[in-house]
């Protein structure tokens, strides 16, 4: 399964983040692949893309995040999967 992780920085703070980061990683378990991540312009706000068969990982790493971070989780699906469940619709 793939996720979009929105992420806010709380107190609109990116450096206790990026700090952290550079100190210790980005603390994610086994089996939860970080792919990719972009921040808004502002430096507000991270969008990272995340996969993982065990939904139950992304609460353990946001659990090492979330006193600087607020998080919004999103299930994503490709669009050619998408396409394939409206097709019929169509």
């Amino acid at each position: 399964m793939q996720y979009i992780i929105v992420e806010r920085f709380k107190n609109g703070d990116p450096i206790p983040t990026y700090r952290r980061l550079r100190d210790r990683g980005r603390l994610t378990p086994e089996r939860l692949m970080y792919i990719s991540s972009w921040i808004d312009e502002r430096l507000e706000i991270c969008f990272q893309f995340m996969e993982t068969a065990d939904p139950e990982l992304l609460e353990e790493w946001i659990s090492n995040w979330s006193d600087i971070i607020a998080f919004k989780i999103h299930l994503v699906i490709s669009s050619t999967d998408a396409a394939e469940r409206v097709s019929s619709r169509l």
